[in-house]
């Protein structure tokens, strides 16, 4: 694998020494600072390649290129928005770049209730809780026919949750929600997100369905021109939220895109994160069936709790099955004679990050710690088969 971290740009406090210390040849990035929608241009990526080339790493991933909720709900300037995208791909690959990643995932990207849980060593990590969701979906957001998407059990639950914090508690449940997370293009107040949500009136699982069909239609024929690999990040978490469908959180839902867009641009980030919060998905089974779809690799791993609560776990721990997931990996690898890029995802928050201010989920130390101990694990199973480093 080709070991990759994240970074957020020039006002990362994750600084590209670091990343290059940590044991990583490459960076996935972004051009955060461009808005939903407009195009990436040229001379931008060019300029932010050379600095992470000065700094000894290379960028030939792209995460993320935004989909634009226009494009989402097929409305508004849609033939537009797809002329930009398609420009921002030409761009990208004239650079040099030969992944892009992407989402579609309506309104928002991967959420949690909680950026800092505290974990029995005193390490920090994100967790989601539903009981948490739906405390803010039924009595701060009040979106309209909340109630029906709850059972009694759960919404008494909520009331109670709800009760017990004061404004401070509620204020910063409404931020983690969807205040935006450092690094993300957008966020919104609640009264903001009540009326995007109302954008999805009539959009249900099928329609989305049909909406992510047609953006592929549209720029895949472009996408293997340029030999780009368009690869699709899971829902995160994995089901509807907020009364809002979500289409990529299953084995099946992509095995669908690739059978109705069977372009070989059409691709898979396959984030055992997202995926592994669902006890159907087969992690290692997926890697072994996607295989050639899979053109990104975000690997960490989840701890499942009682009532569908669920926390980053370290990356070797959990419920990822993590070596039998990198074994997966290993055999895919071999047989297409090819080298996936790899990062670890969302760390914990550790050590002397503990005391210092980075994006929720990509503190420098739990990300150092988990790349090495993947890299680790790849390279006993590679020994274990015969492959000398």
């Amino acid at each position: 694998m080709t070991q990759t971290m994240r970074w957020f740009g020039p006002g990362d406090t994750v600084r590209l020494r670091d990343i290059r210390q940590a044991g990583a040849t490459e960076v996935v990035t972004a051009l955060h600072e461009v808005p939903n929608g407009a195009v990436w241009q040229r001379d931008a990526i060019a300029a932010r390649k050379a600095v992470v080339q000065a700094a000894g790493l290379d960028w030939t991933v792209v995460e993320s290129l935004p989909v634009d909720e226009a494009l989402k709900t097929r409305s508004g300037d849609w033939d537009r928005l797809i002329d930009h995208y398609r420009q921002s791909l030409r761009n990208l690959a004239a650079c040099g770049i030969r992944v892009v990643t992407y989402n579609f995932m309506p309104l928002l990207d991967w959420t949690r209730t909680d950026l800092g849980w505290e974990l029995p060593d005193g390490a920090r990590a994100l967790r989601f809780e539903p009981i948490a969701v739906a405390a803010y979906d039924l009595f701060i957001l009040r979106r309209a026919g909340a109630a029906g998407d709850y059972d009694a059990a759960t919404q008494a639950a909520a009331e109670t949750r709800y009760a017990a914090m004061d404004d401070e508690a509620r204020a910063a449940l409404e931020r983690t929600i969807i205040a935006g997370l450092p690094g993300s293009e957008e966020g919104f107040t609640s009264a903001e997100f009540r009326q995007a949500i109302s954008t999805y009136d009539g959009i249900d699982a099928t329609t989305l369905r049909d909406n992510h069909v047609a953006f592929l239609q549209a720029v895949c024929p472009l996408a293997d021109e340029l030999d780009i690999k368009l690869v699709v990040h899971p829902d995160d978490p994995p089901f509807p939220i907020f009364g809002l469908p979500r289409v990529v959180s299953t084995e099946a839902d992509v095995t669908d895109l690739f059978t109705r867009v069977p372009n070989a641009s059409n691709g898979l980030c396959m984030c055992t994160g997202s995926f592994g919060v669902r006890a159907d998905n087969d992690l290692p089974g997926m890697v072994d069936r996607l295989g050639s779809r899979i053109g990104f690799l975000h690997l960490r791993s989840v701890q499942r709790e009682p009532g569908g609560a669920f926390h980053e776990a370290a990356h070797l721990e959990g419920d990822a099955r993590m070596t039998a997931v990198m074994a997966a990996v290993h055999r895919l690898s071999r047989r297409e004679a090819r080298s996936i890029p790899m990062r670890p995802d969302h760390g914990h928050q550790m050590l002397d990050d503990l005391q210092r201010t980075t994006n929720p989920g990509y503190s420098l130390l739990g990300r150092l710690r988990g790349l090495a101990e993947l890299r680790g694990l790849e390279r006993g199973i590679a020994y274990a088969a015969g492959v000398t480093p």
